[in-house]
């Protein structure tokens, strides 16, 4: 199957190119205004029915019409000169208020946006009764706008009505600021937006130089990038597609995350293609490049195949999971992959052969035999001291391992910048206000059987959340047109995203809710403080169940790839070493020198996934080529500076082009997104060059061929190679027929 498409690709190259270039720019002219249409923003929407908060945001919906997409910003009015409000102030403040309840925002239409891909965010914002803070010091108003709020078309409208009220309230003598949800996405995006651009420029420059410096030619540099971007648009098209079929919606995270996983490993696959092709052009210059490039992509091709589903199937057991931001998270990257795989057995091939020599012009590297460099003296020294070596990489990974000491898990909403003009509204209500009063914590009680609710239950409830601790106001109880739910709002006096806001939530609030529920009625506790009680505990819950099932998967491909017992025990044992130690690297950073929170809810699944199954291609790598060498004459040890000899420059380069994809992110106004860009690049780089370069060949140095138990790797000459060939002697480039996929992949 592998050698068919590769085989049909080199054959008919200009077909495939041309149909995957119409494929990549027609699905992503597709995908970028649809993705927001399958795309949930709101976290509570991924809870399980069967957690109170979930329960509490259906009753919202049903009975008081709280829309599953309502944003709600917060809009402080003041005087101009920062004196108190007067009576007249608060009569202006409030009817221009209402006047703007009563205008439509319209949104700006995009010049590069076709009509019917653009969903129309036009609106006319709610706005409830304003909230006057002591001493007359500002007056707030709840703003409600509808729409998914990671979509450019809403943010505009939001950025239309801010600016509008500004201009109103200015000609009354007053000022307004923003902050919420919303308010704090605009700002940061606004804020990171030239950030952004810099660090994605940053980027693809650094892949550029690293493709420059090891293959001497623009074309090398220049066609990875230019083919994995229409691949990614191909793949975020099929992701939509996907997701519009079946009627599932994704996390917000998503597209970002498919964005860099694909520009990483698709660079990676095709600087495998690139090694393979430049060695077998070198060892025949006479022969036809197309040729060539048919015979290397089927060998690769494998290799790579291998590299795909272990990502594959690691990220699929997310599938398995309760919480619905992971089940849906892991087979959408799933999904992309598996584009990118079919890419590079056909895209990629096809390039090759189109190119042929071209690839590599102007650089003269297939006209000599390269010498050795570092990588040749690295796995010298490695055989030399494998001791010490070991003990190096072991003491490096346990001290940084030891950062997980008093890990936190942060449920925040990973909001941006703590400078932007939200942050200083929102520090600006809370000198005034309790922490909560610009995100309330709702209780919604229902009646079990239909009737009527009784008034004084519901007050008897209200005067119980009154007394209760860490509550600071609660508001008068809201009854549905029927008579037969309530709501009751009341306000922390910790921020609604803190750990304090869950404790007093999962704690003090629920307790007093359930001993003080009317006979006859349920209760359920909301808002965004119960929403990340739960999500917690459904991370908790899942943790415990993809953690070892992702394990178990990786460990079973490993035995059937590198047929061995001991061997994918070893490399277990040093991925979860690299996981162990930058997951603590990331504390220590994030935690105790940035002084957050802790760290994201999400960071050690997902970088549990990203680093053990990214972590182990290059371990696969790296360990089926000691396998490779140690099955020719002669001693262990030198087998294995053969392997690190040929095997770590295509490490080396990989792990740095995908570190470099993920540590992109690190600067995106999203805390959590910067936290799993940094903590991902960091655990690649580990796993690139402590692990697949040093650990692993060092080990494999110690224990020689005990490594391969129960089937160790045959001493004597392959079948049809004596010693005294080049390839059976030193594992030269000339007799690459006698290399397995990964081996090849690995030849610089």
């Amino acid at each position: 199957m592998i050698r068919a498409l590769t085989g049909f690709s080199t054959r008919n190259p200009w077909k495939v190119i041309t149909l995957w270039i119409l494929l990549g720019i027609g699905l992503t002219v597709l995908s970028q205004p649809l993705m927001y249409r399958v795309t949930e923003s709101q976290i509570g929407g991924f809870l399980p029915d069967t957690y109170d908060s979930a329960a509490a945001l259906k009753t919202a919906e049903e009975k008081f019409g709280v829309k599953p997409d309502a944003n709600s910003v917060t809009m402080l009015v003041k005087r101009s000169d920062g004196k108190p409000l007067g009576a007249a102030d608060q009569r202006r403040a409030r009817a221009t208020a209402a006047a703007l309840g009563q205008q439509r925002v319209t949104m700006p239409k995009a010049a590069d946006e076709p009509d019917f891909l653009a969903e129309d965010y036009s609106q006319t914002p709610r706005i409830g009764a304003g909230t006057e803070a002591p001493h007359g010091a500002f007056v707030l108003f709840q703003v409600g706008l509808s729409g998914n709020s990671i979509d450019p078309g809403l943010q505009s409208v939001f950025r239309e009505f801010r600016d509008s009220a500004a201009r109103a309230y200015e000609k009354e003598g007053l000022r307004t600021g923003f902050t919420g949800g919303l308010a704090d996405m605009v700002d940061s995006a606004d804020a990171e937006k030239t950030t952004g651009m810099v660090a994605s420029i940053l980027t693809v420059g650094l892949i550029l130089l690293l493709n420059v410096l090891v293959f001497r030619s623009l074309a090398a540099a220049l066609l990875p990038l230019v083919a994995v971007s229409l691949v990614g648009g191909a793949a975020g098209g099929a992701v939509v597609g996907a997701a519009l079929l079946t009627g599932i919606r994704l996390d917000p995270s998503t597209p970002s995350l498919i964005s860099v996983v694909l520009l990483g490993i698709g660079i990676d696959y095709f600087l495998f293609l690139l090694f393979r092709f430049r060695e077998r052009l070198r060892a025949q210059p006479g022969r036809n490049a197309r040729d060539v490039a048919g015979e290397v992509t089927g060998r690769v091709g494998s290799a790579i195949t291998s590299a795909a589903l272990t990502i594959v199937a690691a990220f699929a057991t997310l599938g398995l999971a309760g919480f619905g931001q992971f089940r849906v998270l892991g087979p959408a990257i799933a999904v992309s992959v598996l584009v990118m795989l079919l890419a590079s057995l056909t895209f990629m091939p096809a390039l090759l052969a189109a190119t042929g020599r071209r690839m590599f012009w102007p650089s003269r590297a297939l006209k000599r035999t390269p010498r050795e460099g570092s990588a040749a003296r690295f796995g010298d020294l490695i055989t030399r001291r494998p001791v010490a070596v070991t003990m190096g990489a072991v003491a490096l990974l346990g001290a940084l391992a030891a950062g997980t000491i008093g890990m936190r898990m942060d449920f925040g909403t990973g909001g941006g910048s703590s400078d932007t003009p939200a942050a200083a509204t929102a520090a600006e209500i809370s000198r005034a206000l309790p922490a909560g009063v610009s995100d309330p914590t709702g209780v919604y009680v229902t009646s079990s059987n239909g009737d009527v609710l009784g008034r004084r239950g519901v007050d008897s409830l209200v005067q119980a959340l009154r007394r209760t601790e860490g509550v600071g106001q609660v508001g008068r109880a809201v009854f549905d047109k029927t008579g037969d739910a309530a709501r009751i709002d009341l306000y922390l006096e910790a921020d609604p995203q803190s750990r304090r806001a869950r404790d007093l939530v999962t704690g003090p609030v629920r307790d007093t809710v359930g001993r003080n529920t009317p006979a006859g009625a349920e209760a359920h506790v909301g808002g965004t403080a119960a929403i990340f009680a739960d999500v917690s505990a459904a991370v908790s819950k899942d943790l415990r169940l993809v953690f070892p099932v992702a394990a178990a998967l990786i460990a079973v491909i490993l035995l059937v790839l590198l047929r061995s017992l001991l061997a994918p025990a070893v490399l277990m044992i040093s991925v979860g070493l690299g996981f162990a130690a930058t997951l603590g690297a990331s504390t220590l950073f994030f935690q105790h020198l940035r002084g957050e929170p802790g760290v994201d809810f999400t960071l050690p699944l997902v970088l549990f996934l990203f680093v053990v199954a990214l972590g182990t291609d290059y371990n696969i790598l790296m360990s089926d080529r000691i396998r490779e060498e140690m099955e020719r004459p002669g001693p262990a040890r030198p087998a294995v500076a053969r392997a690190v000899r040929h095997t770590a420059p295509a490490v080396a380069t990989a792990g740095l082009v995908l570190a470099g994809s993920f540590g992109s992110l690190a600067v995106n106004p999203s805390q959590s997104t910067q936290q799993i860009g940094f903590a991902t690049a960091l655990g690649i780089l580990l796993s690139a060059f402590v692990l697949s370069i040093a650990l692993v060949p060092a080990l494999a140095a110690l224990l020689g061929r005990r490594l391969w138990w129960p089937v160790r790797p045959d001493r004597s000459a392959r079948r049809g190679q004596r010693p005294s060939e080049p390839g059976a002697r030193h594992g030269e480039a000339g007799h690459p027929e006698h290399l397995a996929p990964h081996d090849r992949i690995g030849m610089s």
